[in-house]
């Protein structure tokens, strides 16, 4: 009998009739002909990061654990080829000898990269798109056992579909990726007022290379985040290794983990846990290699909404958000998280055709639901909010159809890769249609 599947954040589990582990690209190929043929469904299986059902199957399981790493390197043109089971972890030892790295990341590098791009894992930084943008080419495996290689020499159409496809159109095996030289981020974290920071939140992002915050809900402040991107040759002022352990395991994971823990038997104290936590909230200022900066180590676990909204609508939704919170008299622990991305031209990027703002609704993963996500969702999707493919929402297919303009010609896509639909799951079949 095979085990149990369990994302990370424990909101989704399945249990697959057969787990497959492949290490050549034959085994994958035989392993998703032979379930067509026996009608079961294959889902690739990389981190398990996603909060939602999206790697759920009682089907073929495939773990992509032993398709990892360095496929080819171009360095003339700053391209990587990776082994679709490559987890982003494992990238800098990739990237630093070749004097590469990712144009751009989010904070938790956990995911593969496959995983990561196809649920359109994303940063901070207006003028940056989220890591699909940066797939130039991909192998991938599609659901009639064809192995098909896009660029932009060879199937350049698919492109747009493929480097954010939800697992939708195949198992991918190899995504190429259009990295930049090396670069270091001096990083300046600060307080600021809520209310200064939302007034000035367009200002804010259109001056900095990445701007981001968080609020603590029932508190009159933030956390802001300002990273500047400079050349490696700059030199580095690193957090000492006792600061940075400190911050990271002590701060983020062992007093936050106690801090909630205890919020959960006790929720009338979240409004002066949350408002002590602000008011000793202090100021860094470091320069360090850039996935040193942009990486955080988070092992509390969490569960995570998270919508894209045209940018400039951001700061009324947040103060919707915030009145919801105090109407309702939630008890909220964890903080809001605010981010921003340039517009793409993936199919289904949140941030298709359009500068996007994120915000990101957090519970801690023992927390009673109470229906914060249900009643922030409804105040996000009324700004045109586009769900975090990867994150927890309620959304169906009809609904999103009315948000992404290009929708339809995705599902065109996923008709000619997988017109038996063996990559299909409960979840593709409510955001995509059987």
């Amino acid at each position: 009998m095979t085990a149990t599947w369990r994302n990370w954040a424990r909101t989704e589990k399945s249990r697959p009739v057969l787990e497959v582990a492949p290490r050549t690209v034959e085994q994958v190929v035989l392993a998703v002909q032979r379930a067509r043929e026996t009608g079961h469904a294959v889902k690739p299986i990389g981190a398990s990061h996603s909060f939602t059902a999206i790697g759920a199957t009682d089907g073929v399981r495939l773990s992509m654990e032993g398709l990892r790493g360095l496929v080819d390197v171009d360095l003339e043109r700053g391209r990587v080829t990776l082994w679709a089971g490559t987890h982003l972890w494992e990238l800098p030892s990739i990237l630093d000898p070749l004097g590469l790295a990712l144009e751009n990341m989010g904070d938790i590098d956990r995911q593969t990269i496959s995983g990561a791009t196809s649920t359109g894992t994303h940063g901070t930084g207006l003028g940056l798109g989220g890591l699909s943008t940066r797939i130039v080419g991909a192998t991938l495996v599609a659901g009639t056992g064809e192995i098909i290689d896009i660029d932009e020499d060879q199937g350049a159409e698919l492109l747009p579909a493929v480097a954010l496809g939800l697992g939708a159109l195949g198992v991918l095996l190899t995504v190429t990726i259009q990295c930049v030289p090396s670069f270091l981020l001096h990083a300046v974290e600060a307080p600021a007022p809520y209310e200064e920071v939302l007034e000035n939140y367009v200002e804010l992002n259109r001056a900095a290379d990445h701007f981001e915050f968080y609020w603590f809900p029932h508190t009159e402040s933030t956390r802001t985040k300002t990273n500047t991107r400079l050349p490696i040759e700059s030199g580095a002022n690193p957090l000492g290794k006792v600061s940075r352990f400190v911050d990271e395991e002590v701060v983020n994971n062992a007093m936050l983990a106690a801090v909630v823990g205890f919020e959960r038997f006790v929720p009338s104290t979240t409004p002066s846990i949350n408002r002590a936590i602000e008011s000793i909230s202090s100021s860094r200022d470091y320069c360090d290699v850039s996935h040193r900066v942009f990486v955080t180590n988070r092992r509390v676990r969490f569960r995570e909404m998270e919508y894209a909204l045209p940018f400039e609508t951001v700061p009324t939704a947040l103060r919707e958000l915030r009145d919801l919170i105090e109407r309702k008299d939630y008890r909220i622990s964890f903080p809001v998280e605010v981010r921003a991305a340039a517009a793409d031209d993936l199919l289904l990027s949140t941030a298709h055709g359009r500068e996007s703002g994120y915000i990101a609704v957090h519970r801690y993963s023992r927390d009673p639901d109470h229906e914060y996500f249900r009643e922030a969702e409804a105040v996000l999707k009324a700004h045109d909010g586009r769900p975090h493919w990867g994150k927890m929402h309620t959304r169906d297919a009809e609904s999103l159809r009315q948000t992404y303009p290009k929708f339809d010609e995705f599902l065109a896509i996923r008709n000619r890769l997988d017109p038996d639909r063996v990559f299909a799951n409960p979840y593709l079949d409510r955001v995509l249609g059987a």
